[in-house]
């Protein structure tokens, strides 16, 4: 596949043959603002060529049949008229080509995986013992399976903006909900934070002001970091901006952990040596990952809200 302009997602980039389907070029489509489509059109499909990649006929179109005198047509000349009919049926296309190549990767795990390991997953439409809870970001570009290769089964996760576990006394929200369930219910061994570089949740906590009260849903969940945010700023006063968001990257990894602490449940767990905390490190730019695990019994040793960290290991 060959790509220009803007990055392609994952689930474009895959090589899963689609057999019986016809080369062509998408068109570099350009949306009005009032096109009917309910969606609009993902910039990073700008001049993608795709192979063997045609919609599927069995897919139904996501875009509704405009009646006839549309507004979408008023004041236009036939062949703008015209012009206009066309990009909406190549938006039309596309999006479905896109569930195409998604279908055709769902049934390729289903026969090739899922059909040769039947009696494992069929066990797993039982129960669940995974042996990880891991608490990543919501990147698209950081998918933990992808990256470290779990298995279905082997892994709970949860993911967020700038993949950060909040203090308990925050009170309630769907990372620690996810956590009372995998340390709670399924009883998991080990919780893996996970952050990245170029983490724009990050930058976005290390650009805020202290003093200003922000009703942005983001402002306020990455504010979640800001011990971390405040830990960076004292470290790393002589350094540029961007190293400073590189280091709180890995700073706010280390307070999510120290923020898993206070909770009571997990806490007791940690110091009878039934679970461990680790964090995890992944940069997309050289395909890196590191690994540390916190020290509890030497956190004990220290003030408040600092950390001791061990097994350090860097991946490359």
């Amino acid at each position: 596949m060959h790509i220009t302009g803007s990055r392609i997602s994952s689930l474009l980039c895959s090589n899963a043959p689609l057999v019986g389907y016809d080369s062509w070029w998408c068109l570099r489509f350009s949306a009005p603002t009032n096109s009917s489509i309910t969606r609009p059109w993902p910039k990073f499909m700008d001049g993608v060529r795709t192979d063997r990649c045609l919609a599927v006929a069995s897919i139904p179109s996501i875009m509704e049949k405009q009646p006839e005198g549309s507004n979408d047509c008023v004041g236009l000349g036939q062949e703008e008229k015209k012009g206009l009919e066309e990009r909406k049926m190549a938006e039309t296309d596309g999006y479905q080509n896109l569930f195409g190549l998604m279908k055709q990767r769902f049934l390729g795990f289903k026969n090739q995986k899922y059909m040769k390991e039947l009696e494992y997953f069929r066990a797993l439409a039982e129960a669940q013992f995974p042996k990880f809870m891991v608490i990543g970001c919501a990147d698209s570009r950081v998918c933990p399976s992808n990256i470290l290769g779990f298995q279905p089964g082997e892994a709970f996760m949860i993911r967020n903006i700038a993949n950060l576990v909040p203090v308990m006394k925050n009170g309630p929200s769907e990372c620690n909900a996810a956590l009372d369930f995998a340390v709670n219910t399924l009883q998991v061994e080990n919780i893996l934070v996970i952050g990245h570089s170029s983490c724009a949740g990050i930058e976005t906590l290390m650009n805020m002001q202290e003093d200003v009260e922000s009703r942005n849903f983001i402002h306020k969940w990455v504010a979640n970091g800001k011990l971390a945010k405040q830990r960076t700023k004292a470290a790393t006063a002589h350094l540029s901006f961007g190293q400073q968001c590189r280091f709180c990257e890995k700073e706010s990894i280390n307070q999510s952990l120290l923020n898993l602490l206070s909770y009571p449940w997990i806490e007791d767990r940690v110091r009878r040596e039934s679970l461990s905390l680790h964090g995890g490190y992944y940069n997309f730019s050289n395909c890196s990952f590191e690994k540390w695990t916190l020290d509890f019994k030497q956190c004990n040793k220290k003030e408040e809200n600092s950390y001791v960290v061990k097994e350090q290991e860097f991946w490359c």
